[in-house]
């Protein structure tokens, strides 16, 4: 349980700083840093259940096209998920927008992705037993 929570953390933190640093995804038009906050969570859960479920099968079909872009076709496999963690979050309630899908998309899965390693390597994920 401790693993699924510093997970989501990770999430919610790499979600937050690309919202941050690219002006194409937000997190709604709420001031109220609260209710952002809690969005924020509730997508990092979304787009965690995403990268589980789904992901493992869009690896094993996109694979070639990984092979023959030496691995730079997995960002686009992160965007693809990312615009799925969209496309759910909408009829959940969630105020999660991706202005341009491809390079708004594309781009934040490159932050994601940065944000999160550092971050798995600085906090501790209960696998080192």
């Amino acid at each position: 349980m401790q693993n699924f929570l510093i997970r989501v953390l990770i999430n919610a933190v790499a979600l937050w700083a690309a919202a941050g640093l690219i002006d194409g995804i937000s997190f709604g038009d709420d001031d109220a840093w609260t209710s952002k906050v809690v969005t924020i969570v509730l997508v990092a859960l979304v787009f965690g259940l995403v990268n589980a479920v789904i992901r493992p099968i869009a690896k094993v079909l996109s694979f070639p096209f990984v092979v023959l872009t030496l691995g730079l076709f997995t960002f686009i496999v992160n965007a693809f998920m990312l615009q799925i963690t969209e496309w759910i979050a909408g009829p959940l309630g969630l105020a999660f927008t991706i202005k341009e899908f491809f390079w708004d998309a594309v781009f934040g899965a490159v932050i994601i992705t940065i944000v999160s390693w550092l971050l798995s390597v600085v906090l501790p994920d209960g696998d080192d037993d």
